[in-house]
């Protein structure tokens, strides 16, 4: 397809096709992965260490609080990644690019490891703060659920491959899984919960336990798009290396 534009194909809309060529994915993904992945890893060390070690801890919660250079970030990477997830998806629907499909496949278990990570966290952090493990609310009902929708993608986006599917019913599952994200942003406003509400965007967090947050969310995201990166070239990789037995088996 010829990504130049013309009056019926915005510039915008063509910049974005021309980078889903693989080849100049690849060209521009070799030397980011390691230094997304670096740079995340060693921003999130040391947030984490100076969450440990450099902020006070709370009048209530003491030590525990600590938790939260943790959870936080992977709460926020659980969400996030379906919502990258799912505009993945809608771009294959709508640009049918296999590079967009591709992303959404390597973002889910990503994005499955960091909400599972947010459930364990939260459970852990928990356990002092309200007496128990687990509490059927909202925020962690919900939360729940979407790491059960990772999982679900995760198989349908392989059963689809294996019976040798076009990707449209994982992406549509894609998109239309997106509808949890607001649940779970809101459900701390819409039920009673025991859950806290938005401490970090309300300012409710002291400013001298908070600094160390910003290097562990940067961090993680940084690590995320690293581990994204690295899962789509190597499953570019495995299709090239595929094509080429085809190829060969057919001589």
């Amino acid at each position: 397809m010829d990504p130049r534009p013309n009056p019926r194909y915005p510039a915008r809309v063509a910049t974005l096709h021309a980078f889903a060529n693989p080849t100049r994915f690849l060209k521009l993904a070799r030397p980011l992965t390691p230094a997304l992945f670096w740079s995340g890893v060693a921003l999130a060390l040391f947030g984490a260490w100076a969450g440990l070690t450099l902020t006070p801890p709370d009048d209530l919660q003491k030590e525990t609080v600590r938790i939260l250079y943790i959870h936080v970030p992977a709460a926020y990477l659980g969400m996030a990644g379906w919502g990258g997830l799912a505009v993945a998806s809608l771009s294959y629907l709508i640009w049918r690019h296999p590079l967009a499909n591709l992303a959404a496949v390597a973002m889910a278990p990503v994005g499955a490891v960091f909400a599972a990570l947010c459930l364990i966290t939260g459970s852990i952090w928990g356990r002092p703060a309200w007496g128990t493990w687990w509490e059927w609310d909202g925020r962690l009902t919900s939360m729940l659920l979407l790491f059960f929708v990772y999982i679900a993608y995760i198989a349908l986006a392989r059963a689809d491959s294996d019976r040798g599917g076009d990707g449209r019913v994982p992406a549509l599952f894609g998109v239309a899984g997106s509808v949890l994200l607001p649940i779970i942003h809101y459900s701390v406003i819409w039920w009673n919960t025991l859950h806290q509400g938005e401490s970090l965007i309300r300012g409710k967090i002291d400013p001298s336990m908070v600094w160390p947050l910003f290097f562990t969310l940067g961090g993680f995201t940084l690590f995320f798009a690293g581990v994204v990166l690295m899962r789509m070239r190597a499953a570019l990789a495995s299709q090239k290396v595929e094509a080429r037995m085809k190829r060969m088996a057919a001589q």
